[in-house]
């Protein structure tokens, strides 16, 4: 919305992260109560077709997947991390765990909550087929105990409780575009007019991640952060027939620009065209 104590139409929306980079990826706005569950499959479907192959590890909210979608993942050799929602079956079930079923484990974080206990065991899900590995995790600064359901049977509790603690980051990345690109407003009454949107902000993110890698000092900046000190300097661009120059004004961060060094591109709809920037 585009202020708080605002009511208006909304939209269902979709983001994937790169887990590295921490780079917004992916993102669909065409999405509907019916189908959200399946977008997870979607985008594996979408990775698969530009890497040539699946998602390594998918780890995402309980609320983007369902028991039948996870049975899915698991047949194409996908692994999965997400949140099991606690039923008050299972709340009862993590009541009567014996005090042998539980072990700590010390993660490597900052704070007071880096020795949470973890309940480590198979677990039989209604619509799932076969059993899923079931972490039960208390000590993280919650009341209710945090419960994580797996197909990687391989990796240690503690890298795969420090793993999906860092699927928090996305909602880092989700604010940066909130207020950078304000993906959090209604571009038009069309629907796919957002998910144009979304789309553009994803490849925008990606563009600043791009040139800030390449900055000394600003590795960690934000897009609203890039665009104030360096996207939005003025200057003069001349055309030399197969270059085009950009000829930036001095600024206080020129220093930083030019020690960059950012190449020479060619742009395809340029009819490859060299792309030159240069510095006053």
């Amino acid at each position: 919305m585009p202020s708080r104590s605002q009511r208006t139409r909304s939209v269902l929306s979709f983001f994937a992260q790169d887990g590295a980079t921490q780079t917004l990826v992916y993102a669909n706005a065409d999405l509907t109560k019916a189908t959200q569950a399946h977008e997870v499959l979607v985008f594996a479907e979408h990775w698969r077709a530009l890497t040539g192959r699946w998602p390594a590890l998918l780890v995402m909210d309980q609320k983007v997947t369902t028991q039948p979608v996870l049975a899915e993942l698991d047949a194409r050799g996908i692994t999965f991390l997400t949140l099991r929602m606690r039923s008050p079956a299972l709340t009862r079930h993590i009541e009567q765990l014996p005090a042998t079923a539980w072990q700590v484990v010390r993660l490597d974080r900052d704070g007071a909550y880096r020795r949470p206990r973890v309940a480590d065991a198979p677990a039989a899900l209604s619509a799932y087929p076969g059993t899923v590995r079931q972490l039960v995790v208390t000590g993280l600064g919650r009341d209710a105990p945090t419960v994580l359901i797996t197909n990687d049977r391989a990796t240690s509790a503690k890298a795969l409780i420090e793993r999906y603690a860092r699927r928090m980051n996305i909602e880092q990345r989700l604010a940066e575009s909130i207020r950078s690109f304000h993906v959090d407003a209604l571009s038009g009454a069309v629907p796919l007019n957002v998910d144009l949107d979304v789309a553009l902000s994803v490849l925008a993110g990606a563009v600043c991640a791009s040139l800030r890698r390449r900055l000394t000092g600003y590795h960690h900046a934000t897009p609203d952060t890039l665009q104030r000190r360096f996207l939005s300097t003025s200057g003069v661009i001349l055309n030399h027939g197969q270059t085009i120059t950009v000829r930036l004004n001095r600024r206080t961060y020129s220093p930083v620009l030019r020690q960059a060094d950012i190449p020479d591109v060619a742009v395809p709809w340029w009819g490859n065209r060299r792309l030159h920037f240069e510095y006053d």
